[in-house]
C-alpha cells in the first residue's frame, strides 16, 4: 500500500493464578470463571525512515458482554477507518492545507 502499512492485533487474555512479580510467568495456573478480555489494536504507519503513526484504535472490551457483537461491529468499522488514514482520496483539499510564497529576484 503506497499510503503506508497497516497493522491489525488482536489478542485474547486470561487471568492466572502467578502475581505480576512471579519470576517464572510461564507456569501459570489459568483461573477458571474469571475475566477473559479481548483486546483489539490497528495501527497505520507511514512510509518513511522512521515511520510515524498516521492513526491508530485500540480497545479492550469484556469477551462474555451482551453487546459482544455491537462492539465487534464497532471495532472492525474503527479498524477500516485506520486503514484507510493516508490514502490521498482520504484527504479533502482544505484552505490553508498548502501555503507557497513567492521568491524575490535573485
Amino acid at each position: 500500500d503506497p499510503s503506508g502499512t497497516f497493522v491489525q492485533l488482536r489478542v485474547s487474555l486470561v487471568q492466572t493464578a502467578c502475581t505480576k512479580r512471579a519470576p517464572r510467568r510461564q507456569n501459570c495456573r489459568t483461573l477458571e470463571n474469571r475475566r477473559k478480555p479481548t483486546c483489539l489494536a490497528c495501527y497505520k504507519f507511514d512510509n518513511g525512515d522512521v515511520p510515524k503513526v498516521l492513526d491508530k484504535y485500540q480497545n479492550c472490551g469484556p469477551s462474555h458482554h451482551l453487546a459482544v457483537k455491537e462492539i465487534k461491529h464497532r471495532d472492525e468499522e474503527e479498524c477500516r477507518a485506520v486503514e484507510e488514514a493516508g490514502r490521498s482520496s482520504d484527504v479533502p483539499y482544505l484552505p490553508g492545507m498548502y501555503a507557497f510564497s513567492k521568491g524575490l529576484p535573485a
